[in-house]
């Protein structure tokens, strides 16, 4: 009799040890939720967009994009970071969200480091200095002296306050020790024109946005945000070549909600790496002006923190604010 206990016994741990590892083998199992906390059609949706097909396909599912856009990304953010943490609710983050977010509102709804598990570091976008053709300055050396010799005359374009494109402008400013005033706009389409026409001195435009402009001879491209030369523009020169250490990407990455089992993360993580080393994503990502990136969860982590305290330092010295 004891022995049968024993025997039922040792049967109910061996299954307890089988069961967890048959559902991590089986996963995915169903559709994954991609969150894009920002709307259709923006270059945040389009990246998923290429991502999600052959990240599905490395993972034998299929992710559907969810788009939840509002309040800089907060809404669909807080979204993921409340789902299950069963791997069938990803979000695609960005710089505004998990880098500048807690810094310009700190009535988040939710934690960026404690609610959610980094999975991904998948790309970057950086920016490009602008001016308008009737310039003096043909450098970004140039340029800067032409600022300190006019303190206060000159001014700037952003997509509004306390956005990449406002704090992109205030690093320069910080690290050239140059006086300009911001001038925010509703976007940084509705700057152009006024760029175009001289109104406006220069503005820092994500660079498939901005390049257009320059190719078809309307606007000066005077360097890029990379800290080295990027591929997306291999003709203009880093920035960083005249101001050591200037960076400014936005960057793209997967998270999970907090809790994530490792494994999932690891196999997402995985199927992430793998897709964006595919040629035909890697194709259609440069034409989009973004630069595939691969991490591991603890290096996107690690470079999310760098960038996060860069921009909070940037935020408070300047008094920068969202309203």
């Amino acid at each position: 009799m004891k022995r049968i206990h024993f025997v039922r016994a040792a049967a109910l741990v061996l299954c307890a040890a089988v069961v967890p590892a048959a559902f991590a083998q089986a996963y995915p199992g169903k559709p994954i939720r991609l969150i894009v906390p920002f709307p259709a059609s923006g270059a945040t949706d389009l990246f998923a967009r290429t991502l999600s097909q052959k990240m599905g396909e490395k993972l034998g599912t299929t992710l559907v994009i969810d788009n939840k856009p509002g309040a800089g990304g907060a809404i669909g953010s807080d979204l993921a970071a409340k789902a299950p943490a069963d791997g069938y609710t990803l979000l695609l983050a960005t710089t505004s969200t998990h880098a500048i977010g807690p810094a310009i509102n700190a009535r988040l709804p939710y934690d960026t480091v404690r609610d959610f598990t980094p999975i991904a570091h998948v790309g970057d976008a950086p920016s490009i200095m602008l001016v308008p053709n009737s310039s003096p300055a043909k450098t970004v050396r140039e340029w800067i002296a032409y600022a300190q010799k006019n303190p206060g005359k000159l001014n700037y374009a952003s997509s509004g306050n306390g956005t990449i494109v406002q704090l992109t402008a205030e690093l320069f400013k910080s690290q050239a020790g140059v006086f300009v005033t911001h001038i925010p706009y509703k976007g940084t389409a509705l700057a152009i024109p006024d760029l175009i026409s001289s109104k406006i001195d220069v503005l820092f435009d994500s660079l498939p946005t901005g390049m257009p402009h320059v190719r078809d001879g309307r606007l000066r491209a005077l360097g890029v945000t990379t800290l080295k030369p990027s591929p997306l523009a291999p003709e203009l020169p880093a920035i960083a070549e005249t101001l050591p250490g200037f960076e400014s990407n936005t960057w793209f990455g997967l998270y999970g909600p907090k809790g994530l089992p490792a494994d999932m993360a690891a196999r997402i993580n995985k199927a992430a790496n793998e897709a964006l080393a595919d040629p035909e994503v890697r194709d259609k990502l440069y034409k989009l002006g973004i630069a595939p990136t691969t991490s591991t969860p603890a290096q996107f982590a690690s470079m999310v923190a760098q960038d996060a305290a860069k921009w909070k330092k940037i935020i408070t010295e300047r008094k920068i604010t969202g309203d």
